[in-house]
């Protein structure tokens, strides 16, 4: 079978995952617009009401905003790095998650940065932040740091996807006059000549180390917005590490999770095998361990130096927040482990179970970060109203956090129907290396 035939073959294979939408695929998307929706109306009513309607106050300034900004921020740190390992280092089963992680990266960097807009209180005042930058903070930094990895996301998303734009504008022949138009536009005359498909490889390579390297800046300036700081439970050496470390473990674990949910929803078992399911557990696994490993550290030199404001703190933790202390750094992190450890345990479905307990216990983790320090300050606290000591979250912040996933979900679900979750440029670029000789499906994946 020639390159040609072998592209009709492959996009008439995917092209019912890009057009045609069952009864189910209605219901979900609807639900998820109805998510949005709920967020829009506690959106309204914050910017009406100010945030009164909040549970942030001036003891606790930050509270499941901020949260959701890091766990979405380093979602996107990690997915970045982790795809440009993948494509440097030519990973030979990557095309079977590169575009999940490439999809993840872009879309979780977009809604990251709107929980940020949403803890401020004078929106119309956003401008200055760029009008007026103090490059002595590292908020300042943080702003640069996320809008260049957006660029740069974008760009490398965009590289990726130019292959399979043009197969799909030259095979589809069923397909609305809009997306033919669309495809032809986005492929920007790319024909898969020899000379353009070796210029495209560079690039995109250059790209993968570009986007390592921005991944772990970006990480480190993150942290430092609370390192720097002299607040307890914040002003730590081992913070920029540990940020890093805890965005590749809930990067892992996402991209996991959706591996499973696409593998499942649009039948590809013979694309996402079960060897892609135990490459990531091991992954996820080794990560967990240095994970646990910062983890006991910065608890333990905090107990060990019994400092007064270190002392205080642990005493909030372990009193105000026990459960969620314990699910966040004994069983968020040991599960993945003892599961992941042994080879009768690393089924798919144990694998996704291991990832999502890992999911949850690295946002309760973030939440641990934030709000029982901010609890704990360093000047005594005057007003004895619990409302104003301690935090918690109101409906109106759940919604715009439910909102903030659903839109992630809606984002990564319109691009699906735009490319194929599988690029098929890297199924004819496999072939075409002669890898195994042959077009069997199997072979490709098991190499």
């Amino acid at each position: 079978m020639d390159v040609d035939s072998r592209k009709r073959e492959l996009v008439k294979e995917f092209s019912p995952m890009l057009l045609r939408s069952t009864k189910w695929s209605k219901i979900w998307i609807g639900t998820l617009v109805g998510f949005i929706l709920w967020g829009l109306v506690a959106f309204v009513i914050q910017v009406v009401k100010g945030h009164e309607v909040t549970g942030m106050r001036d003891n606790v300034v930050w509270g499941i905003y901020i949260i959701n900004f890091i766990f979405f921020v380093c979602l996107s740190y990690s997915g970045a790095f982790i795809s440009g390992i993948l494509h440097f280092f030519k990973t030979p089963w990557k095309n079977s998650v590169s575009r999940i992680v490439e999809i993840i990266t872009v879309v979780s960097l977009i809604i990251g940065p709107i929980f940020i807009l949403l803890c401020i209180g004078r929106l119309d005042r956003l401008h200055y932040l760029f009008l007026y930058p103090r490059i002595q903070s590292p908020i300042t930094w943080d702003i640069i740091a996320i809008i260049t990895d957006l660029i740069g996301c974008f760009i490398y998303l965009y590289l990726t996807f130019i292959p399979d734009f043009a197969i799909l504008r030259d095979n589809s022949k069923d397909v609305p006059e809009w997306r033919r138009r669309l495809y032809t536009f986005l492929a920007i005359g790319y024909r898969d000549t020899p000379t353009q498909r070796n210029r495209l490889h560079k690039i995109t390579r250059i790209m993968s180390a570009m986007i390592i390297a921005l991944a772990i800046v970006a990480y480190t300036v993150l942290a430092w917005i609370f390192s720097l700081t002299l607040q307890p439970g914040w002003n730590s050496t081992i913070f920029a590490p540990y940020f890093i470390v805890a965005g590749l473990y809930s990067g892992v674990g996402v991209i996991i999770i959706a591996m499973y949910l696409i593998r499942k929803y649009y039948k590809l078992d013979h694309y996402i095998r079960k060897v892609h399911f135990i490459g990531a557990g091991v992954i996820l696994l080794v990560i967990s361990l240095l994970f646990g490993y910062f983890t006991f550290s910065e608890y333990f030199s905090r107990w060990f130096s019994h400092k007064t404001h270190d002392a205080d703190l642990l005493n909030t933790l372990f009193n105000r927040y026990f459960w969620e202390f314990i699910f966040a750094n004994y069983i968020g992190v040991l599960v993945p482990i003892v599961i992941l450890f042994f080879k009768r345990f690393r089924t798919i479905k144990s694998i996704t179970f291991a990832a999502v307990i890992a999911v949850l216990g690295l946002w309760l983790n973030r939440y641990l970060i934030v709000v029982p320090t901010l609890e704990t300050p360093y000047l005594p606290i005057q007003d004895t109203r619990p409302e104003f000591i301690h935090y918690s979250a109101t409906w109106i912040e759940w919604a715009l956090s439910f909102a903030g996933i659903a839109a992630f979900v809606l984002f990564f679900i319109l691009i699906m129907r735009l490319v194929p979750i599988i690029p098929i440029s890297g199924i004819i670029d496999y072939e075409r290396e002669g890898k195994g000789g042959t077009h069997d499906v199997t072979q490709y994946q098991l190499k």
